[in-house]
């Protein structure tokens, strides 16, 4: 192969010297403005000490982002569909966020109007790329779903972006599984010769990585919708451009197992007449509630996480075998 890994390390270099020089300023600017994280009364009581703490530092990522992968992605389409996504969502997650801190809303946008602006910008996205067919871990087959790449393409996004807006909810989780996920879609980026992809990881990841340096245990800045919503965005269209949904399903394992408790936990509410399957949802509360601490809990999501990429590795390896 050709293609130059290193624009990869440069991007990531780039957007961590961002985000590390813009978190000091933002957040003690974000605190004057009392720009503070609400914390839900019901869950878990040593969340009730986080009251307070800045919350929005996903714009942080997102300029950082940009920053970082924007100079190597220049002129590439699939790359520039990647960004425009990235930055919609986490304006959907800005706004989300302001109306719940600013204007006092505690619901922020309603779910009707998070869903609507989320077709949006996930009908903007199929526009930008062509219809492509989905790669199966292992195999190294491609399969054409037709018509129904289109529905594939709405539920991949959407259901992705909520998936990872799910995972923030203790300190550094989805910064640091999304982290993760981020250096593997760098190197199927890589193997799927998409230099701009690849490029956009590597930012993903530095971006992150300095960004955990304030949002580790014990939280200096939370990402907030802003953050988390942009993130979706980044890995579901970043699954989309280079054909690999099911790897981020495998990858993405944690996302999942989130979206999952809290859809089991709703159902089985209902059906049972206000019986609960899980202590709390999503899964990281009812870990927290089981006893584990928080920082065991993170611990626990991204060794997951780890593994789930090792084998997603295997499964790349296996697909591209022979000089695929």
């Amino acid at each position: 192969m050709n293609l130059n890994f290193n624009i990869t390390i440069y991007a990531a270099l780039i957007a961590f010297a961002v985000c590390m020089a813009l978190c000091p300023a933002l957040i003690p600017y974000l605190t004057r403005l009392k720009f503070g994280q609400n914390v839900r009364e019901d869950g878990p009581q040593s969340h009730l000490k986080k009251a307070g703490t800045p919350t929005m530092g996903g714009i942080v990522i997102v300029i950082a982002f940009l920053a970082g992968g924007a100079f190597f992605a220049l002129g590439d389409g699939d790359a520039g569909a990647v960004m425009l996504t990235t930055g919609l969502f986490g304006v959907v997650g800005f706004l989300d966020d302001y109306i719940k801190i600013v204007k006092k809303r505690s619901m922020g946008l309603s779910s009707g109007q998070k869903i609507i602006a989320q077709i949006v910008v996930t009908t903007i996205f199929a526009l930008c790329v062509p219809r492509s067919g989905v790669l199966i871990p292992f195999s190294g087959k491609t399969v054409h779903l037709g018509w129904l790449s289109l529905p594939l393409l709405y539920f991949v996004m959407i259901g992705g972006v909520n998936a990872v807006n799910l995972t923030d909810g203790l300190d550094g989780l989805n910064a640091g599984v999304t982290l993760l996920v981020s250096v593997f879609f760098a190197f199927a980026a890589y193997l799927s010769q998409k230099s701009g992809v690849m490029a956009l990881c590597g930012a993903a990841a530095g971006s992150l990585l300095a960004f955990l340096f304030f949002n580790s245990y014990p939280a200096r800045v939370f990402m907030g919708d802003t953050g988390s919503l942009a993130l979706g965005g980044f890995v579901t269209s970043t699954a989309l451009i280079l054909r690999y949904p099911l790897f981020l399903a495998l990858v993405g394992i944690i996302y999942v197992l989130e979206a999952l408790s809290v859809m089991i936990q709703v159902s089985y509410f209902k059906a049972t007449g206000g019986k609960r399957f899980f202590k709390m949802a999503p899964l990281h509360h009812h870990f927290e509630l089981l006893g584990y601490t928080e920082t065991k809990v993170v611990s626990m999501f991204y060794i997951v996480t780890a593994i789930a990429a090792l084998i997603g590795f295997l499964g790349l390896n296996a697909c591209f075998a022979g000089g695929r």
